[in-house]
């Protein structure tokens, strides 16, 4: 986060002489309490301050970098996940690969009537079936996909931060995010490398606004 001036001062302040009221830091400013306001709800929210009733403000001794690194670990999948793309289990290949294509996603989560998780669809995946002579109209996806349980899931209440960890580790693109019915697993959202290349790019550039 970058600090106007006045933002820095308040926290040289408040680092000398805390706990101080924010009566005495606007004194030693100069300034008004209502003029200083805006500039204390910031830093306490930032968190580079701490305010507590009737004593004052105190240092938190966070630096900004530390201050966005609690942010992202913070990040929850529901804050962050897309519309799912799902294909039915009798969908053939060639369909499901261009849905692939107009979607423009690098998985497809494979769904029973019930709208629960059955399997899913990777580039790979389809990329191996189209190698050779069959006819893809005529292969259903439940052929190729990989099934449960070897599907790794999330769901929407999970760290961000844990589900990157996952992809890396499995090496895949995408999550289904789930939620448990009584039929299975309802998938609701999903979530890949690029969503949380976003939020993770959005929150530095936000940041510095």
């Amino acid at each position: 986060m970058e600090l106007s001036k006045r933002q820095e001062q308040i926290i040289e302040i408040v680092k000398e002489n805390g706990p101080i009221t924010g009566e005495n830091i606007a004194e030693r400013l100069h300034l008004t309490r209502a003029t200083l306001r805006p500039d204390l709800a910031i830093l306490t929210m930032a968190g580079f301050l701490e305010a507590r009733p009737r004593v004052g403000y105190f240092f938190t001794g966070k630096t900004g970098s530390e201050l966005l690194t609690e942010q992202i670990k913070k990040f929850k999948v529901h804050q962050f996940q897309h519309i799912p793309i799902v294909v039915k289990e009798n969908v053939s290949v060639y369909d499901a690969i261009s849905t692939m294509f107009l979607e423009d996603v690098g998985t497809l989560f494979v769904v029973d009537e019930d709208s629960c998780l059955t399997g899913v669809l990777s580039r790979k995946d389809l990329l191996r079936a189209s190698i050779g002579q069959q006819d893809l109209n005529a292969v259903p996806v439940h052929i190729i996909m990989t099934r449960m349980p070897n599907i790794t899931v999330c769901r929407k209440e999970d760290l961000l931060l844990d589900v990157a960890k996952k992809l890396i580790n499995k090496q895949i693109d995408g999550l289904p995010v789930v939620k448990d019915v009584e039929a299975g697993l309802e998938v609701v959202g999903r979530v890949t490398k690029t969503t949380i290349t976003k939020a993770f790019v959005e929150l530095i550039v936000d940041d510095k606004v």
